[in-house]
C-alpha cells in the first residue's frame, strides 16, 4: 500500500531451501515483516553457483549460462559480453506498462523469488539473493505495472523490474512510499547494486511469483470473506422471517460436501437463540420453503469453499517448487524444462473467480428481497423510513448489481487465452498473470456487495423491534452501529456502504460474530 511507513512488522521470516508457508507470505507482503537468509539456503546456493561457474568456463555453450535466451539460444555469447548480457536482459524485459502494482503484491512476488533462490536450483550468487533480502527489508519496492507478464515464462516484466532495482537502476517507492530514483534509494539505505553474473539475469526473471503472490493473498480475504458471505445469509434469512430447518445437520450429510456442512454449521450457530427465528417456529407458520438465495446458502457458499481448499492445495505446491529454466540439479547437471509455465496457477485464480460472482449473486438477490415489499413479509417498501419521499435502500442494491455484473465478467477465464510470443518459441502461454489481477479486483467487489447486504440487513432487523436478533447476529448488528447509524430518513449513503465494507474487510464483524459463536468455519 503506497504511503504506509515501513517498519510496522517485528516478525523475522527465515528462507531456507524448505518451501515458504501461506503466513510467511502475509506476514511479509502485508505486515511488513523481515527476512532473514537461512545458512542452508546459503550453503546451497554457493554449491549450485560453484558448478555454473565451472560450466561457464567450458568451451561448449550450455543453456543460460553462456548463450543467449528463448528465440536466441543457438548464440553462443563470448565471456567479455556475459556481464553486458545479464544487464540486456533485466533492461529489455523491464517493459511493463499502466498502473503500478499494490505494494503487497510486489512485496510478495519478491519473497517467493528469494524462496525459489534458496533452494539452490538456480545457480545465483549467495551475494545476489542476499541483495534481494535487503531490499525487501529495506522496505525499498519496485515499481511493478499492470500489464506485461504472459505468465510464461512465468512472469517475466514484473520480476524484471525488481531485477532492474536490484542492478541500481528504475524507480521504486522507499520506506516511506515516496517515489525516488533506485540509485539515490538504494544509497540512502546503505546497499549497493549488485553486479550480475553469468545464468543470474534468467534466475531473476523466470518465475510464477506474482501470480502465486496474488493467489496467496486472494486465498487469505477469501478465507474471510466466505464467512462473512455465511453471515449476510444468516442476517437475511433472519430479517425475512425465513426458515432455518433448512440448515439441519442431518440434511446436510446427504450431500457431504465438506464445504457445505462447514457453511450449514456457521447459519445454525449465527442463528441460534433468535427470537425473530422463535417468532415464527410454531404451528400457524406458513413458510413451507424459502427461496433459492436463501434456502441453498450452504450449498452455494460451501461450493465456494472447496473451490477455495483446491486452490490452497495448488499454493501450497507451487510454494514448494524451484522454479527457474534452466534449473541446477542436485548432481551438478544444468538442465532446461517448463516449469515456468504458469497453468497451474492460472486456472485456480480463474476457478476462483467463478464462485466470487456466485457467493456476490446470491447475496445480491437476497438484499433484493428485504426491499420488496411484495417478497419482504412486512417490511416497508426498500426498507425506507417515508416510502415515496424516502428512497431508502434502493440504490444500494443498484451499486451491488452494478459490482455483480462486473464480477460475472471477471469470471470469464484468462488462462483459457493465449497468444505467442518470442518469435513462435513462446507458443504457448497460460496469461496467469491476468487471471491474477482479475482475481483481486473480483475478491474486492465481493467484500463491497458483502457489506451492502449486511448494512441493509442490519436495517431490517432493526424495523423487526420489538423482535430482537439472535445473540450472534444482534453483535454485529451493534458492532455495524458503532459507525453506522440505524433507520431514519435518507441520508448520505456512500460512507455507510464503504464504512461496512471496511468492517468487512477487516474481519470485525465476523469478529464480532464469533464472540458469541465461537470460531466459524
Amino acid at each position: 500500500m503506497v504511503g504506509m511507513s515501513f517498519g510496522m512488522g517485528d516478525k523475522n521470516i527465515l528462507v531456507g531451501p524448505e518451501p515458504l508457508t501461506f503466513d510467511q507470505v502475509v506476514a511479509v507482503a502485508r505486515d511488513e515483516a523481515r527476512v532473514t537468509l537461512t545458512d542452508e539456503a546459503l550453503a546451497a546456493m554457493a554449491a549450485s553457483r560453484a558448478h555454473i561457474d565451472e560450466m561457464a568456463g567450458r568451451s561448449t555453450p550450455v543453456y543460460g549460462v553462456s548463450t543467449g535466451f528463448g528465440a536466441l539460444a543457438t548464440r553462443h555469447i563470448a565471456p567479455e559480453l556475459r556481464a553486458k548480457l545479464q544487464l540486456n536482459i533485466v533492461r529489455s524485459h523491464a517493459a511493463g506498462s499502466g498502473p503500478e502494482v499494490e505494494r503487497e503484491v510486489v512485496r510478495a512476488l519478491m519473497l517467493l523469488r528469494l524462496g525459489t533462490l534458496a533452494t539452490g536450483r538456480t545457480g545465483v550468487q549467495p551475494t545476489t539473493a542476499r541483495a534481494l533480502a535487503a531490499l525487501l527489508n529495506a522496505g525499498i519496492t519496485p515499481i511493478v505495472h499492470e500489464h506485461g507478464s504472459l505468465g510464461c515464462s512465468g512472469d517475466l516484466a514484473p520480476l524484471a523490474h525488481v531485477a532492474l532495482a536490484l542492478i541500481g537502476e528504475g524507480k521504486v517507492r522507499d520506506a516511506k512510499g515516496e517515489l525516488r530514483d533506485t540509485a539515490e534509494a538504494l544509497a540512502e539505505a546503505g546497499l549497493a547494486p549488485v553486479a550480475l553474473a553469468e545464468k543470474e539475469g534468467l534466475a531473476l526473471l523466470n518465475g510464477t511469483d506474482g501470480m502465486l503472490g496474488m493467489l496467496v493473498l486472494a486465498i487469505r480475504d477469501l478465507r474471510e470473506l466466505f464467512k462473512a458471505a455465511d453471515l449476510a445469509a444468516a442476517m437475511t434469512v433472519e430479517a425475512l422471517l425465513g426458515t432455518d430447518r433448512v440448515f439441519a445437520a442431518d440434511l446436510q450429510e446427504l450431500r457431504p460436501h465438506p464445504g457445505q456442512a462447514a457453511s450449514a454449521a456457521n447459519l445454525r450457530a449465527l442463528l441460534a437463540d433468535s427470537s425473530i427465528m422463535e417468532s415464527h417456529r410454531g404451528p400457524d407458520c406458513t413458510r413451507v420453503q424459502d427461496a433459492y438465495s436463501l434456502r441453498c446458502a450452504p450449498q452455494v457458499n460451501g461450493a465456494a469453499r472447496d473451490t477455495l481448499a483446491h486452490a490452497e492445495l495448488v499454493a501450497g505446491r507451487e510454494l514448494a517448487s524451484a522454479v527457474d529454466n534452466p534449473v541446477v540439479l542436485p548432481d551438478g547437471r544444468v538442465e532446461s524444462n517448463g516449469n515456468f509455465h504458469g497453468a497451474p496457477v492460472a486456472y485456480v485464480l480463474d476457478f476462483l473467480a467463478i464462485p466470487v460472482a456466485d457467493v456476490a449473486s446470491m447475496s445480491e438477490r437476497r438484499t433484493d428481497r428485504m426491499l420488496d415489499k411484495a417478497r419482504s413479509f412486512g417490511l416497508p417498501p426498500f426498507l425506507a423510513d417515508d416510502p415515496g419521499v424516502d428512497s431508502g435502500h434502493m440504490i444500494a442494491q443498484y451499486t451491488q448489481a452494478a459490482i455483480v455484473s462486473e464480477l460475472k465478467r471477471l469470471a470469464a477465464p484468462a488462462s483459457a487465452d493465449s497468444i505467442p510470443s518470442s518469435a513462435m518459441q513462446e507458443d504457448h502461454v497460460s496469461m496467469g498473470w491476468n487471471a491474477a489481477r482479475k482475481l483481486r479486483d473480483a475478491v474486492n467487489g465481493l467484500a463491497q456487495v458483502v457489506a451492502v447486504e449486511i448494512l441493509t440487513a442490519a436495517r431490517a432487523l432493526d424495523l423487526r423491534a420489538p423482535l430482537r436478533p439472535g445473540p450472534a447476529t444482534g453483535a454485529v448488528v451493534a458492532r455495524l452501529r458503532e459507525r453506522v447509524p440505524g433507520p431514519g430518513p435518507d441520508r448520505y449513503l456512500a460512507p455507510e456502504i464503504a464504512a461496512a465494507a471496511e468492517l468487512v474487510r477487516d474481519g470485525s464483524l465476523v469478529a464480532a460474530a464469533e464472540a458469541v459463536t465461537g470460531p466459524l468455519s
